[in-house]
């Protein structure tokens, strides 16, 4: 992108409507939070945010924004390295040093709930070799994967086609103010538990005494009825396509911000601190700088264990330049050599001038190679994990996401 494209957008923005959007390729690097708040000043300065064609609001059916109230950061830090809680989580890639560091308040125990850190956390062998060490780990998944061969309780919930779904966190981020409800296609096996039966009867198990409450189903019925719709479960379940309660709207500010005086705090205090991290940054070296990528049919590693969705060419290949490949000796379809500061992998070639100079891409995900796995699919399309590349030191220090993009890499041919 040159000067002269970034003028024309500004102009256009400025003219708007328009909008101006970025998510996880942005977010995931050591600026993320910067960015993200940059993206948002320019939808406000550009007065596109709140406006028909631009930035807009949704109306939910399920008001999450308004039930969860505002957000906090830094009220405790971390255990190890002080990394302070954004929105009550600490960053994942802590998990390791936090299993592996003696003293009050270490991690002997972990409940994984259809996760797979070992290949979806900076330095995936680390996190393995820490997970291995727990007194105590449990995982509710329907697969032995790379993380849950780790587990001495392995707890299978129904399949997906066995339990009803609603959209919680999805629909409020639409393009438009709609709400479904997918109801089982199949009844469960006799005997066979939902995710929330399993995780009630763990907490049942832990606390000593039976746990009670609405159900997963009431409880969506209660929100729907509570919500700006006033809808109900009943009204979902007559209307198979779901229910559409128009466009977004233009007007929802100031009712839907949570700041004190209702007013957009465009300056944080914090985001201007780290404005002089930015400024201060070290010029880049000659090293490459590897980011991830998603294929349609590869988004999440539990989507290789399906034939349907790996057959075809292999897709687990490193993108680059042309340019960086011949400084390289690298050519489409040799094998190279991608090291980092924690780790190595070998992994196909790709040369395409899709890929800027100086930038290489491997998708995240893969790496089924691992002994006990029981992905029979998966394994035979084992790839590599690029998180084990990724560096667990390496945070945006503003909301604790992991730099899974821009990461220093070296490149050469395989020995």
């Amino acid at each position: 992108m040159t000067l002269d494209d970034i003028a024309y957008i500004a102009r256009r923005m400025a003219a708007g409507p328009a909008a101006l959007y970025g998510r996880i390729g942005s977010s995931t690097q050591s600026f993320g939070s910067l960015v993200s708040w940059l993206l948002a000043f320019a939808n406000i300065a550009t007065g596109n945010l709140d406006r028909e064609g631009g930035l807009m609001f949704t109306t939910p059916a399920v008001d999450t924004v308004a039930r969860l109230g505002p957000g906090s950061i830094g009220r405790k830090h971390s255990r190890v390295s002080g990394h302070p809680e954004v929105l009550g989580e600490f960053p994942a890639a802590c998990i390791a040093e936090e299993i592996e560091t003696p003293g009050d308040g270490q991690i002997r125990a972990l409940f994984v709930i259809a996760g797979n850190p070992v290949l979806s956390s900076p330095n995936g062998r680390r996190t393995d070799a820490a997970l291995a060490d727990l007194e105590l780990m449990v995982s509710v998944d329907i697969y032995r994967n790379e993380t849950s061969r780790r587990a001495h309780y392995i707890l299978p919930p129904c399949g997906p086609l066995e339990k009803d779904h609603y959209g919680m966190f999805l629909l409020p981020i639409a393009v438009r103010n709609i709400a479904n409800y997918s109801a089982p296609v199949f009844a469960k096996e006799e005997g066979s538990l939902s995710d929330w039966e399993i995780l009630r009867g763990l907490a049942g198990a832990i606390s000593g005494e039976a746990v009670e409450g609405q159900t997963p189903p009431e409880l969506l019925d209660t929100m729907l009825a509570n919500g700006p719709h006033q809808t109900s479960l009943e009204a979902l379940k007559a209307a198979p396509s779901g229910l559409d309660f128009g466009p977004l709207q233009a007007g929802q500010i100031p009712d839907r911000l949570r700041t004190k005086d209702a007013k957009l705090d465009c300056a944080p205090p914090a985001m201007l601190a780290d404005l002089e991290r930015l400024r201060s940054s070290a010029p880049e070296d000659s090293r490459l700088r590897l980011i991830g990528r998603r294929h349609l049919r590869s988004n999440n590693s539990w989507m290789h264990n399906s034939l349907r969705l790996v057959k075809g060419p292999p897709r687990c290949t490193m993108l680059i330049h042309p340019e960086d490949a011949r400084a390289r000796n690298l050519g489409d379809g040799s094998l190279a050599e991608v090291s980092s500061r924690v780790g190595r992998i070998h992994v196909p070639v790709e040369v395409t001038d899709d890929m800027m100079p100086g930038v290489i891409s491997i998708p995240h995900g893969w790496g089924h190679d691992l002994p006990g796995v029981a992905l029979s699919v998966a394994g035979a399309h084992a790839g590599v994990s690029i998180n084990d590349l990724t560096d667990e030191r390496e945070l945006d220090p503003m909301s604790g996401t992991s730099v899974l993009n821009g990461i220093p890499v070296e490149v050469r041919p395989a020995a």
